[in-house]
């Protein structure tokens, strides 16, 4: 997937402007190269548009970080400069985008470093 077409899928999913997608994409990616391994992160990047890659790669630790649904919603709230319940909202366009975009086994080893919370809230399984 090209990144114009990412970005666009996460627009239309949401609702929302393209700078805006772009934004709360880069919010999205950034806190879940947070709460994943740093080698999960440049796996999941190596499936990405290159544009996404430093979201994903930039500044990550090999540890994850252990926090729950809430603070996952509230860094990105925090990242895109909007409300917890607009990140919520816009959060899931990306994530349905990148089920799109990557491998179910990319999407399967990213699952299985997610508390059960957050795994519902992004649609893995």
């Amino acid at each position: 997937m090209k990144y114009d077409e990412f970005i666009r899928s996460v627009a239309q999913g949401a609702g929302i402007s393209y700078e805006d997608a772009e934004r709360i994409t880069e919010a999205t990616l950034r806190t879940l190269a947070e709460r994943i391994t740093g080698g999960e992160a440049k796996d999941l990047a190596s499936q990405l548009p290159k544009q996404l890659k430093p979201f994903l790669t930039i500044g990550v630790r090999e540890e994850a970080e252990a926090f729950d649904v809430d603070v996952f919603v509230a860094r990105v709230a925090d990242r895109a400069g909007i409300d917890p319940d607009q990140a919520l909202a816009q959060m899931g366009a990306v994530f349905a985008t990148l089920r799109e975009a990557v491998t179910t086994g990319e999407l399967d080893d990213i699952a299985a470093q997610l508390p059960d919370g957050l795994r519902d809230l992004l649609g893995f399984h």
